[in-house]
């Protein structure tokens, strides 16, 4: 069964993951997010619970 030759197939998934670690991932990673995270204040707001009719 040559499907279970892992022989050529090893080789190219290899490569690609090499590729893909050392070139394509650190020039995704240098891009800046367009919209970064505000910092929000952290008062507290006030919930007032359900009032269930059954209750």
């Amino acid at each position: 069964m040559p499907q279970l030759n892992p022989n050529p197939w090893f080789f190219i998934m290899l490569i690609t993951w090499l590729v893909f670690a050392l070139t394509i991932q650190p020039k995704l990673l240098s891009f800046i997010s367009p919209n970064p995270p505000l910092n929000k204040s952290s008062a507290k707001t006030k919930t007032t619970s359900w009032t269930w009719p059954w209750t």
